[in-house]
């Protein structure tokens, strides 16, 4: 928490602990008072739907259902223009609905042949979503229908109370909302990055009714006005202090000055409030971390009457408030001693349940020991659930692995069969050990132990790939539970890793193309290209011919990727980008016994046009590598003579700035190596379509490079 330039005070209180939590699953009963007491009601992973109030700082359950299908929604509904507060859950392919009271309603078996993943309910309108389909239902009844191009993460409807018009708007993980009328796409909507989540703006849709806001997987915020004809961008916040992706948000008066702020929940942990002072954009008041990934937030009433409070459930199951209601009190002499009598008598009973709960685990520890003796031992391996997400971040071109437990992690194993850089992570407290590696024998490039601090139940790593070098990445996770167990996770590196998905490229940069020809079918160059670059939806796209636009995050070049039946078109600015596809193709339908036909043309001038895309990047981090060789020179010399009045400008400036600049230095490992590659990549793919083997003349290469000058090097790439 940060007092500066943030004016809220807010305490933490843990309410208490469900199941694994999804996105999106706890919500806040409305209550007919202002500021009274609400109900909780949340659902788990382990299919439980439970309702609870607090009474005197404890929990009380007002319904709880049993074990089933794991809940991947909860939403609040009822009559338009009437309190919301019946509950219904999404679990499997059904939505069952429950009265404040927890007497079901309604059982609903939808007819998606997938489990639902986002939900929302509007009246008498339901708005579903499986991973790529999309179904919307008036009464129980079928009414319109929609397969999305790319998975859908989440959906959402403008009031149609307040517009008379249904406009159902989906968040795709192609970087694009989708806005639609009936069956069809009214228009497409780009946003900075994949949206994961969507609400509508102050919870009605604003003063037009149609403002809807999203946040993305890569920790951006932004609020769209939808309107019926084109959307009208309002503000975007960008994710400069390089949170944690947004999981959740909600409008809530937690400033208490009559106009709502803006409540957001992070993967990482992160608890935010931005408000509104002059009505136009937010301005973050207020910012808590938490141990683990917030996925549902809401402002409200739990704890006590009349105090405000941010209500929270995590990815473990925590349901937490951050409360307006202060810690410290102002009493009179008589409330001190009643208080502390009261504080007194918790302590007292929690040090009971305590020493009842250890004696507990004394005597299960003592049953196992005997049971796993005996001639009849069973022991089974515990369960744990895991919470992974591997991104690319388009800011610095390298991908974030976040792993998530329920329990304390005890150590994580970081395999990797191709070459790939690990980077420093601010947020990481984990001990990291490096072992050798026989590359020879067995294609181990990396492996590192991450062991963790006590009670570390998530974990951010952050890996650069190497373009052309592709394989899998994989994740051993150790919890600290007894019996030791382990689970794998598997991440695919892929020949074009840091390419992202784009919806517009420039035509006029200078393209080489790859064209390709064959026997093959739509879905088999549509899985090669699966195989090729990541942000790829694993379905072909509907129809009979694809187009995909990608954008490098390293260097800024694109490909353009269109292909039917029979035939594939690849074009870039980039020959190595062509020359990696071209090999990665021809490896794949050898490897199915498809006799492809293979035809290139180069544009010369396209060379020139990447050299100079790579310039600025090269200079800048040559420069970087200078300053940060001279630091400790230049800090001799200044407590040999004392002070630095002497020095040049420069030199003083690069003191000035020792810190910043070896930090910069440190969290780019190889950055140079790498931009070196790139041009040794370069210089050799340009020949390699020619026919010729410049190998040799590499060495001459990295002397230019030593001593870099933009126009030897071009005109190095010309005379070869």
């Amino acid at each position: 928490m940060r007092a500066a330039a943030m004016d809220l005070t807010l305490s933490r209180a843990d309410y208490l602990q469900v199941g694994v939590t999804s996105q999106k699953t706890m919500k806040l009963l409305p209550t007919s008072r202002q500021r009274a007491t609400q109900k909780v009601v949340i659902g788990d992973q382990d299919g439980v739907v439970m309702c609870f109030g607090m009474k005197k700082g404890e929990a009380v359950s007002v319904f709880k259902t049993l074990p089933g299908q794991k809940i991947s929604r909860l939403e609040l509904g009822g009559a338009l223009n009437t309190p919301q507060e019946k509950i219904f859950i999404a679990a499997g392919s059904e939505i069952r609905g429950f009265t404040k009271r927890g007497k079901q309603f309604l059982s609903f078996e939808t007819n998606l042949t997938e489990s639902i993943k986002a939900m929302y309910i509007s009246g008498s309108d339901l708005f579903l979503s499986a991973s790529y389909i999309y179904n919307h239902y008036y009464d129980c009844k079928d009414q319109n229908y929609y397969l999305s191009g790319d998975k859908i993460n989440d959906v959402i409807c403008l009031p149609v109370e307040r517009l008379s018009r249904t406009t159902p708007v989906l968040a795709c993980q192609d970087r694009v909302l989708r806005v639609l009328q009936g069956s069809n796409v009214m228009y497409e909507i780009e946003v900075p990055g994949p949206p994961t989540v969507l609400a509508l703006h102050n919870g009605d849709g604003g003063d037009s009714g149609e403002g809807v806001l999203f946040g993305t997987s890569d920790g951006r915020l932004g609020l769209i006005q939808i309107t019926a004809s084109k959307p009208i961008h309002k503000w975007e916040i960008r994710n400069d202090k390089k949170r944690g992706g947004i999981l959740c948000v909600d409008s809530f008066d937690i400033m208490g000055d009559g106009v709502k702020d803006l409540l957001v929940g992070r993967d990482d942990g992160m608890v935010e409030v931005y408000s509104f002072e002059n009505a136009n954009e937010p301005v973050l008041r207020f910012d808590q971390m938490l141990s683990e990934s917030v996925t549902s937030i809401q402002g409200g009433c739990v704890g006590k009457d009349g105090y405000d409070e941010i209500v929270l459930a995590t990815y473990s199951g925590w349901v937490t408030g951050l409360t307006t209601e202060p810690t410290h009190k102002e009493s009179g002499p008589g409330e001190e001693l009643k208080l502390n009598q009261e504080m007194q008598n918790k302590i007292s009973s929690l040090r009971t349940e305590l020493e009842h709960l250890q004696l507990k685990v004394l005597q299960e520890r003592e049953n196992y020991q005997q049971s796993s003796q005996s001639s009849q031992a069973k022991s089974t391996v515990p369960s744990f659930s895991i919470n992974d997400k591997f991104t690319l971040n388009k800011d610095d071109a390298s991908y974030s692995l976040v792993l998530e437990v329920r329990t304390a992690i005890d150590n994580v194993l970081i395999q990797s069969d191709v070459p790939i850089d690990l980077l420093d992570v601010d947020k990481n407290s984990a001990v990291v050990s490096f072992s050798s590696c026989d590359t020879e024998s067995n294609d181990n490039f990396l492996l590192a132990t991450y062991r963790c601090q006590a009670n570390t139940t998530r974990l951010e790593l952050k890996i650069r790939s190497i373009e052309g070098q592709y394989g899998t990445l994989q994740a051993y996770v150790t919890p600290r539970i007894q019996p030791k167990t382990c689970q794998v996770r598997q991440y695919h590196i892929k020949p074009l890793s840091l390419h992202q998905r784009t919806h517009f490229i420039d035509h006029d940069r200078p393209m080489n193309t790859l064209t390709l020809t064959g026997q093959f079918s739509f879905a088999e160059v549509h899985s090669w290209v699966v195989f090729c670059l990541p942000e790829v939806p694993e379905k072909p796209p509907a129809g009979e011919c694809a187009a995909f636009y990608f954008q490098n995050t390293f260097l800024d070049t694109q490909l353009e990727c269109v292909y039917r039946k029979g035939e594939g078109l690849f074009k870039s600015d980039n020959i190595s980008t062509i020359s990696i596809l071209k090999d990665v193709l021809s490896k794949e339908a050898t490897k199915r016994k498809i006799n492809l036909n293979i035809s290139y043309e180069i544009n010369e001038v396209s060379v020139k046009h990447t050299l100079k895309l790579i310039h600025p990047k090269l200079e800048y981090q040559l420069l970087l590598a200078k300053k940060v060789q001279l630091i400790d020179a230049l800090k001799e010399l200044q407590v040999h003579e004392g002070n630095t009045n002497f020095l040049i400008p420069e030199y003083r400036c690069i003191l000035e700035e020792a810190d910043h600049l070896q930090e910069e230095y440190k969290k780019q490992p190889a950055h140079l190596e790498r931009l070196y590659g790139m041009i040794t990549d370069l210089f050799i793919d340009k020949f390699k379509f020619k026919g010729t083997n410049v190998k040799t003349k590499v060495p001459v290469l990295l002397e230019i490079l030593d001593s870099y000058d933009q126009n030897a090097l071009i005109s190095f790439f010309d005379a070869a």
